[in-house]
């Protein structure tokens, strides 16, 4: 199978960035962070809590590029990272509600409610927020970020079937919580 341009210009930027050389860093991160960003954001409460994961993700990246084995598989080893440290960022942050005792007290109302008239792309993300961390990461990697049925499993560890099987319970999540939300704005008119 020949390789495409992006599998060519990843692997000479893995092979750049192991040699330690700053532009190859400063590419690998303007190639991918926005991308990586916008994942991240999806799956935690806030960009403040996104950029801490972010910061986390890149020096995580750093210390572990060595031991990517195949460049063209960047891309999915740099999902797999960043949702890995989204993993990590809940589990510290069950953690702390643990040792706080009142979970409830980190719970802030922002005011951002969303507006009445949406746009398509912003009603998906609206119902985005709203349905769970597992739904979120498959919807998200699978539609927004484009990713296959493969790539998406390697991402998330999980075998091809249960990824079929996720996408299809989050979608079924995702539509029941838009159409409660359109019933509620309309007053039950559909």
């Amino acid at each position: 199978m020949p390789r495409s341009p992006d599998d060519i210009r990843n692997e000479l930027l893995v092979v750049r960035c192991r040699r330690n050389d700053p532009a190859a860093w400063d590419e690998l991160v303007k190639t991918f962070n926005d991308r990586l960003f916008y994942f991240v954001r999806r799956l935690v409460n806030g960009e403040d809590q996104a950029l801490v994961v972010m910061q986390e993700t890149w020096v995580q990246v750093l210390r572990s590029l060595r031991h990517l084995q195949s460049a063209d598989r960047l891309t999915t080893w740099l999902y797999t990272i960043a949702r890995r440290m989204v993993m990590n960022h809940y589990r510290r942050e069950f953690a702390e509600l643990d040792l706080a005792g009142d979970p409830s007290a980190d719970v802030v109302d922002d005011g951002n409610d969303p507006i009445t008239d949406l746009e398509n792309a912003e009603w998906i993300h609206f119902g985005l927020d709203r349905i769970g961390l597992a739904e979120r990461e498959v919807l998200t990697l699978f539609f927004l970020e484009d990713f296959s049925i493969a790539q998406t499993a390697d991402v998330l560890g999980v075998p091809e079937g249960t990824v079929k099987s996720r996408l299809a319970r989050a979608r079924a999540e995702l539509r029941q919580v838009l159409q409660r939300e359109r019933q509620a704005r309309t007053g039950g008119r559909s």
